[in-house]
């Protein structure tokens, strides 16, 4: 310290103070502000940058893992996703995102199960998790042997994983006709190949790749589909389904929970970014799988990419795409079902009850597509009466929404005969639901012109 006697012989300044550090190793705020490289958290460590999200250059490592683990946590606690009496199956394609959503269920199934061998009475239980890989070689042109390897691969990932033991299912994408069909493949590219539109058939695809989810996930019990959908992706499919004539299914398919399938579908990585996700890949050495397909010149491929150009001008282009679409009222399902199990935690059942929609914010939809799920409009339900002169082809054409109509469905009666006629049970039994559905719909419609039972006609 500077001396402040005027008769010093010391030589020491006595018009300049130290600075006054307890620790020199921290960084004063000073420091950080000189210094653009600082984490704007902890103001300690250096950031990362060059990963192009919208917090790039913001974070260190270490606060950077800890802001995208939050992003999940608090998507998955405050939309009830997961409760410890659940079993829940993570749909793993390999790729970045569906890598870090195992990875963050794992985390959570592993905090459980501390919490679980830290109570005494073990009155706290751990949410099981499974993992489902579709193979799609049977439709897809992947060059030979490189699916072996990508099965290689999934089993490497999850066996590695520390305990709870996580239970994997790799399933050919044509059991969803049946375990024991043998034919599964040949329908399946019989319909497939019945769709001239590129787009289209790339739509379908994925429509009989949620076939094939929910049907893993009811066989074996799980009550709960985990998909890794990111922000940049559904910022994609909210432009893609606008070009394609979906604006009114489209607030069904945006939102954190999607409780219109047999198997609720969530998605806990909505918030997350593309760019972070890739950049925890990295920074973690997580290993991602890519298979070799063709160049996609569909609209949804164009779409990503006009998407993917935007946001590296802008890095708030996605995410304001989302916030935009997350306006439009979402639907009835897009919430997970009150659970009135008395086992289950009542600080779960709380959450899940503060959470929910309310009736008033949402819209319910009695009809959906039986090809592709999506929720109808009034105006797009056709009553079967209107066809029963029909062949069971048409009617199901008829029932289905416009978009199917345009891009996947035959529009020639005979080849779209032979087109229901090798579709799955699955969407058969559906389109039979959906007319049941339409009737209910119709006499309620013209309720006020019945005459009731005790009512004599005039």
């Amino acid at each position: 310290m500077a001396c402040n006697g005027s008769g010093c012989q010391s030589g020491c300044y006595k018009d300049e103070e130290e600075p006054k550090r307890e620790n020199p190793a921290v960084p004063t705020k000073t420091d950080s502000a000189s210094n653009g490289n600082i984490c704007v958290k902890c103001k300690l460590n250096d950031s990362v940058s060059g990963y192009g999200g919208i917090d790039d250059g913001r974070f260190c490592a270490d606060c950077f893992r800890s802001n995208l683990f939050g992003k999940f946590r608090y998507a998955v606690t405050s939309n009830a996703m997961i409760s410890p009496t659940d079993k829940v199956l993570v749909a793993f394609s390999g790729g970045p995102s569906s890598r870090i959503a195992l990875q963050y269920v794992h985390d959570l199934q592993e905090r459980a199960q501390k919490n679980f061998d830290a109570c005494r009475d073990r009155s706290l239980p751990v949410f099981g998790v499974g993992v489902v890989f579709i193979d799609e070689s049977a439709v897809v042109p992947i060059p030979s042997g490189e699916m072996d390897e990508a099965v290689g691969f999934v089993s490497s990932v999850v066996s590695c994983l520390a305990p709870p033991k996580k239970e994997l299912h790799v399933v050919p994408i044509e059991t969803i006709y049946s375990s024991n069909s043998s034919d599964g493949k040949d329908r399946l590219l019989k319909i497939l190949n019945a769709v001239s539109d590129p787009t289209g058939r790339e739509d379908l695809l994925v429509n009989i790749r949620m076939l094939a989810l929910q049907k893993v996930a009811s066989e074996f019990g799980y009550n709960r589909l985990v998909l890794g959908s990111c922000i940049s992706r559904i910022a994609s499919h909210v432009i893609s389904a606008t070009v394609k004539g979906q604006g009114y299914s489209l607030p069904a398919d945006i939102q954190y929970v999607d409780a219109r399938w047999e198997i609720p579908v969530v998605l806990p990585l909505r918030d997350c970014f593309a760019q972070e996700i890739n950049m925890l890949c990295r920074l973690d050495g997580l290993k991602t799988l890519k298979l070799s397909t063709s160049p996609s010149s569909t609209i949804n491929g164009l779409v990503s990419s006009f998407v993917q150009l935007l946001q590296e001008e802008n890095p708030s282009r996605e995410s304001t795409i989302v916030r935009t679409a997350g306006k439009l009222i979402p639907f009835q399902f897009n919430k997970i079902p009150e659970i009135t199990d008395g086992h289950v935690p009542l600080a779960t059942r709380r959450r899940q009850k503060r959470y929910n929609l309310k009736s008033n914010e949402s819209v319910s939809s009695e009809s959906f597509c039986p090809l592709c799920n999506s929720p109808l409009d009034k105006s797009e339900i056709v009553n079967r009466s209107n066809h029963d002169n029909g062949s069971t082809g048409e009617f199901f054409y008829a029932a289905c929404c416009s978009s199917c109509q345009y891009q996947i469905l035959p529009r020639d009666s005979t080849t779209m005969e032979q087109f229901y006629t090798d579709l799955p049970q699955s969407i058969v039994s559906r389109s039979e639901e959906a007319n049941n559905c339409n009737l209910s719909l119709l006499r309620e419609q013209i309720q006020d012109c019945l005459l009731s039972d005790d009512e004599e006609e005039t």
